[in-house]
C-alpha cells in the first residue's frame, strides 16, 4: 500500500484527510503568550483569525520534529507499505528537509519525496492529484514522476489586504512589501520557483478581481480536466466573483473551496483569498 504523507500547510483538515486516505503532520504556531497550537487540530481557522487580529506580536510558525516523521516511516515499513512524502516548498520551510532527515535516521528505503515548490492551495492540489493517481493504481515511482511534471504547470495566485504579515514572517522582502503597500493598493501574490513573490497590484476589490482574472489567463488558463481550488481566510464571500467568473465565463464545474489554515494565515494575514490551478499545458499519461 502507498501511504501519502503531507504537512498541514496544505490546509487539508483531519476529517477530509481521513476521507482522502492522507496522513497530515501538523506544523506548529506559537502564540505571543508561548502557547503552541498544532495547525488544523487545536483551534479552528476562524477562531485563530479572531485571535490573530488582536495580537500585538505576530505568532511564529515552526516545522514538526523529525521524530514525528520517523515513527510514521517505521510503522509503514513494519506493515510493508511505501510512503510518498509531499511537502511545502523547501524555499519556504525546513519541513521537507526535516522529513528527509527522519528517513535517514530511521534507516528506511520505503519513502519517496516530492518538493512541491508550492504551498497552501497549490500544495493541496498536488496532494489531491497524488490520491487520484494512487487510486488509479499507479506505482509510487510513477506518481512521483507525474507530480514532478504536474508541478511545472501548477499556479497559485492570491490577494492580501496587507503585506505586513508576510514581511514580518520573513516570507517576502521588505522592498517588495513596501512596493506593494501603497495606500489603497491591494497586492497580488504568486508562488514562483517555490517562493512568494509580488506579482501585481490593484486598486480596491474590483481591481483585484480583474487582476486575478488576467493572471489566470497569463499563466496558461485553467485546465478543464483538473478542478481548481479556491481558498479564503476569513470571508468566503470575497470568493464569489471568482466563482462566478469560473462558472459563467469559463464554463467550468464548481470548484473546491476551502478555508486557509493557521500557519499559512499567519503569514498572509486575515484578509487573504486566492486560487490554485493546473494550466492547460498539463498532460499526464
Amino acid at each position: 500500500m502507498i501511504r501519502i504523507l503531507t504537512d498541514s500547510a496544505c490546509d487539508i483538515l483531519p476529517a477530509e484527510a481521513q476521507q482522502l486516505g492522507v496522513t497530515v503532520i501538523p506544523l506548529n504556531v506559537t502564540l505571543e503568550d508561548g502557547t503552541v497550537l498544532r495547525d488544523g487540530i487545536d483551534m479552528t481557522p476562524s477562531e485563530y483569525y479572531t485571535h490573530l487580529a488582536a495580537c500585538r506580536k505576530l505568532p511564529t510558525t515552526s516545522q514538526p520534529s523529525p521524530e514525528q516523521f520517523e515513527r510514521l516511516y517505521l510503522d509503514a515499513a513494519a506493515a510493508g507499505d511505501e510512503v510518498l512524502g509531499i511537502f511545502l516548498s523547501d524555499a519556504l520551510s525546513g519541513t521537507g528537509q526535516c522529513a528527509r532527515l527522519a528517513a535517514d535516521l530511521a534507516n528506511v528505503d520505503n519513502v519517496v519525496f516530492v518538493n512541491t515548490e508550492n504551498v497552501c492551495l497549490g500544495q493541496s492540489l498536488l496532494v489531491r492529484l497524488a490520491v487520484q493517481l494512487r487510486d488509479a493504481g499507479k506505482t509510487i515511482t510513477q506518481i512521483a514522476a507525474d507530480l514532478e511534471k504536474a508541478k511545472q504547470h501548477l499556479h497559485l495566485v492570491a490577494a492580501v489586504d496587507d503585506l505586513k504579515y508576510l514581511r514580518k514572517g520573513g516570507r517576502l522582502s521588505a522592498a517588495a512589501a513596501v512596493a506593494g503597500g501603497m495606500l489603497g493598493i491591494k497586492p497580488i501574490l504568486a508562488v514562483i520557483e517555490g517562493k512568494v513573490a509580488l506579482a501585481g497590484k490593484a486598486r480596491g476589490l474590483p481591481g483585484v478581481y480583474v487582476a486575478l482574472f488576467k493572471k489566470i489567463d497569463e499563466m496558461g488558463g485553467i485546465h478543464p480536466g483538473y478542478p481548481p481550488l479556491l481558498g479564503y481566510t476569513v470571508n468566503h464571500r470575497e470568493l464569489q466573483p471568482l466563482l462566478t467568473y469560473l462558472q459563467d465565463n469559463l464554463h467550468l464545474d464548481a470548484p473546491l473551496v476551502r478555508q486557509i489554515g493557521c500557519v499559512i494565515g499567519t503569514h498572509t494575514g486575515p484578509g487573504a483569498f486566492g486560487i490554485a490551478f493546473f494550466d492547460k499545458g498539463l498532460t499526464l499519461e
